[in-house]
């Protein structure tokens, strides 16, 4: 049986017996009356959404991220943290963190865990889950500074900046000459709120596997949530308003309270709520009716609280308003319903269109599995319009499009993220598109998957553009609802993972690359204007050690009686001035000894830094240096006509037809490129090329659950047993209730009564008993029986 942790037997606890008929009569989900069959795999979709978050793990990466053509990122040259608080999630497709985002998404994400932890650990996700809800909630605890918050960490200019996480700080310390990204402190109620109840979450989730974790989170989240329920204000945003701006506070401390009463069981949090935050809970414009419309969200998380105190006091008036949401979504409630695409898309805006529907699908199936579990009617309505919208996601729409990255056959080909482009020269406006007018990179390194883009418009169409952002933006908060919903999803339809997945990627393209053009040529010299460039992305980075050979023939010159000394190799111009990191030495000619003759020769170019040749922009991918490899004209006054011939040169073979360095037919291997003295580029001369290396892995994840009890024996006795059935869920809180509400029609035998009796033991099978048994369940204590 696949517990469904905080049903409506909360409901029931408050209500007593008048509220049996919202009690589901079994909750075991082989038995769901949605469990019908699917056209989509959710555990596979859940899976890539797990990916999609560690490709935004910003800061010294753990070992068990799995994103192999990611590596490190903000850091400063000596490999130490750039950022005054490392790790969390980049926002988007960007290099910002929020903490009001990555607190939010947190939050959701551990959400869904909270409710489907069964699910989840069954279909072999537990251990990735968790790990990265704990990147994100050790992020947001470390922004904790007291009587402030972190707000955002990130340039001013960062969306003017386009190149991978792992060269950021290049770009960085170029523009601004330090090794530091810009932070602010804030006071912001919602962002620090939002924190609290992640936190709270986080305690929850790992009291039991990591209580030395859990007791640091909850001690943060009590101080935090003192915090924001102190200062009550959104004045204080800092740079996050720009792109984050919070409205208002009652919203996210009524749901921040929710979560430190169901952490901590004090029920001064719900009193609060009452006193304080339920008499300014927002209503609809000219009416006493509570605000049913928008939709839950980072800024508007009014449905999410109020779901969450529906299920910790079962009052009826809040389980009506999670009604007259999701109506008002679905087929419409006081006069008023949501705008729909010709396709079936619920469309409550432009920004993030199926973030929204993904939200409130998550809203509507926990509602069916709490609030509304005994009302066949509701759940059968509001399971139904989830699954359509989460489907519609999938390519249930008009275009037949995959709105998630890496799932089925027809997706966006457009999508905004600077990391995934792997694009080093800046210029990603033809990203995704067929072809560049101006021979511009268009095609991605990477495959972002799990990604959920923004999606189609009103008219249910979709611009397939990378600067469209409404369309094509990816964002954590955007996949926070929608994984959430999946871990109901695959509770109620299951699904199976990917046995090889990611999948490890090869590059696409040379990550190192010469282009070279005549620069020059006469009697007695050649002249090379030269680009060395680095266009790496898998990962994006940066080396030192870098050089490259040009190779040419001596035979005409020692048959023409003249020495190797008599050749001369030097620099012209330089992108570089010497004491800078670019610049380079050009030096020989040095003997090549591959070749049996020992006519071949060549030239070094070396760079006293090779790190300058960064894949961060358009003159920055690349390093160009001239040089020139020349005879005397005479010597003793002989002239050397006919001693230099370049014709049967190795490396100018393609130089003298090239036209410009810009051009694919500039590209040269006949020159090779040494990055720490191994080649990555050309062809020497006895044919030597460079050795296929092994792509990047990452160690696979133990994908079981945590060795934790569900149930706790006492001698023969498995306290909270009350249905027989060998173990402990909210089956037994279901059965407790039951017999509450009628002990002739619905009984317990004599040893499950005895099973039953776990609050006080020893007084019989009272609503207590009930409340203490889904206690268990939902790990808010740890032992049965409860004195």
């Amino acid at each position: 049986m696949i517990a469904k942790k905080i049903t409506a037997a909360a409901a029931a606890i408050t209500l007593a017996a008048g509220t049996a008929a919202y009690l589901p009569m079994d909750t075991d989900s082989s038995v769901n009356v949605n469990a019908a069959a699917s056209n989509y795999n959710y555990a596979e979709a859940l899976q890539k959404s797990m990916f999609f978050y560690e490709v935004q793990q910003a800061g010294i990466l753990p070992d068990w991220n799995e994103v192999t053509w990611r590596a490190d990122s903000m850091v400063k040259e000596d490999g130490t943290p750039s950022d005054i608080v490392d790790g969390g999630w980049f926002d988007a497709g960007d290099h910002y963190k929020f903490t009001l985002t990555n607190a939010y998404s947190a939050s959701v994400l551990a959400w869904g865990y909270i409710q489907y932890k069964d699910a989840v650990d069954k279909a072999g996700l537990g251990e990735i889950y968790r790990n990265n809800i704990q990147w994100g909630l050790d992020y947001v605890m470390a922004c904790d500074k007291g009587d402030k918050v972190i707000g955002t960490i990130g340039d001013s200019d960062d969306h003017v900046v386009w190149c991978s996480a792992e060269v950021y700080m290049r770009k960085h310390k170029l523009k601004f000459d330090d090794e530091e990204r810009p932070y602010d402190e804030i006071t912001d109620s919602t962002t620090v709120a939002l924190s609290a109840a992640a936190l709270a979450q986080g305690y929850i989730i790992f009291k039991d596997t990591d209580p030395a974790k859990a007791k640091e989170y909850l001690t943060h989240a009590k101080s935090l949530f003192e915090l924001a329920d102190s200062t009550r204000s959104n004045k204080d945003q800092g740079t996050q308003k720009q792109f984050y701006p919070t409205t208002t506070w009652v919203d996210d401390l009524m749901y921040a309270a929710n979560w430190m009463y169901m952490a901590t069981g004090d029920q001064k949090y719900l009193d609060l709520c009452e006193s304080d935050y339920i008499p300014q809970f927002p209503v609809e414009n000219q009416s006493t009716d509570k605000k049913y419309t928008w939709g839950f969200c980072w800024d508007d998380t009014t449905q999410g609280a109020a779901l969450l105190y529906a299920i910790n006091t079962g009052k009826q008036e809040w389980i009506d308003h999670i009604s007259h949401h999701l109506d008002y979504w679905i087929d419409g409630y006081g006069g008023k319903q949501i705008q729909y695409t010709p396709d079936g898309l619920a469309y409550l805006m432009n920004w993030g269109s199926l973030r929204h529907a993904a939200n409130t699908a998550w809203i509507a199936e926990l509602a069916c599995d709490t609030i509304f579990a005994g009302d066949k009617a509701k759940t059968e309505k509001y399971n139904t319009w989830a699954k359509s919208q989460m489907d519609y996601m999938f390519g249930d729409n008009n275009l037949g499009m995959s709105y998630v990255l890496g799932m089925g056959e027809l997706q966006p080909t457009a999508f905004h993220h600077r990391t995934a482009s792997g694009i080093h020269d800046d210029h990603w406006n033809d990203l995704g598109q067929e072809a560049s007018n101006e021979g511009w990179q268009t095609e991605y390194a990477h495959t972002l998957y799990g990604a959920l883009v923004g999606g189609p418009n009103s008219s249910g169409e979709y611009t397939n553009n990378v600067s469209q952002y409404e369309y094509s933006e990816v964002a954590i908060d955007y996949n926070a609802g929608y994984t959430a919903s999946l871990c109901a999803m695959i509770d109620d339809y299951g699904g199976e993972i990917l046995d090889n997945f990611p999948p490890t990627e090869e590059p696409k393209w040379a990550e190192w690359e010469v282009a070279a053009v005549l620069n020059g040529s006469g009697n007695s010299y050649t002249e090379i204007k030269a680009w060395a460039m680095n266009h790496t992305a898998w990962p994006a980075r940066v080396e030192k050690n870098i050089s490259y050979n040009y190779y040419f023939d001596v035979s005409e010159v020692l048959e023409a009686g003249l020495s190797v000394d008599d050749i001369t190799i030097k620099s012209g111009s330089q992108q570089y001035q010497e004491g800078q990191q670019g610049y380079a030495t050009v030096s020989g000619p040095f003997k090549y000894e591959g070749d049996p003759s020992g006519n071949t020769y060549y030239a070094k170019i070396q760079f006293v830094d090779g790190r300058a040749i960064q894949p961060t922009g358009q003159s920055e991918h690349r390093d160009e240096v001239q040089f020139r490899i020349s005879i005397p004209d005479a010597v003793d006054g002989k002239p050397t006509t006919g001693a230099w011939d370049p014709s049967n040169d190795w490396s100018y073979e393609g130089v003298e037809d090239a036209t410009d360095l810009k051009k694919p037919d500039s590209l040269n291997e006949h020159i090779t490129m040494y990055v720490n003295d191994v080649l990555v580029w050309g062809t020497e001369p006895d044919g030597t090329t460079p050795q296929p290396t092994e792509p990047t892995t990452k160690p696979q994840q133990d994908t079981t659950a945590p060795a934790t009890e569900d149930t706790t024996a006492s001698g023969d006795r498995l306290w909270g047993d009350a249905d027989l059935d060998g173990k402990v869920g909210i089956s037994d809180v279901v059965k407790v209730m039951m017999y509450v509400s009628n002990k002739e029609t619905n009984p317990l035998e004599e040893e499950g009564k005895l099973n039953a009796d776990v609050f006080q033991n020893g007084d019989g099978v009272f609503i207590a008993d009930a409340l203490s048994i889904q206690k268990k369940v939902a790990q808010s204590i740890d032992t049965l029986p409860e004195s």
